[in-house]
């Protein structure tokens, strides 16, 4: 094996790593969610739990995907295009990232956390 066949496969291996992050979290916070209905959890607070949960695994997993790309373009092809498309990749999970990390906390990222 070569060093960019090599490179390739551990960059698909984290991208794999990220989407069973997403569907194996999902489906974990579901069944939590679920069994917590059936315990009779009050719905409005089970349902925020579930929502963040979710939010956190989906965070987690895009973190995953990022590093993946990151490890797929820089490494193996790195031309002047391919960091390109790469940098726009990495805005939009950047602002997905912002933006469920806005939705969970209620705040920004860089903000401290409120006295509540």
């Amino acid at each position: 094996m070569d060093f960019e066949t090599t490179v390739e496969a551990i960059g698909t291996a984290v991208d794999a790593a990220g989407v069973a992050i997403i569907v194996v979290g999902a489906l974990a916070v579901t069944v939590q969610f679920a069994l917590g209905l059936t315990a009779r959890m009050e719905i409005a607070s089970g349902y925020r739990r579930y929502r963040q949960g979710l939010g956190r695994v989906i965070l987690l997993g895009l973190e995953f995907l990022v590093a993946g790309d990151i490890i797929k373009t820089v490494a193996v092809s790195p031309t002047f295009v391919s960091v390109g498309v790469l940098a726009v990749i990495v805005l939009v999970r950047t602002f997905l990232s912002f933006s469920l990390e806005v939705e969970l906390e209620g705040r920004w990222p860089w903000q401290g956390r409120r006295n509540d």
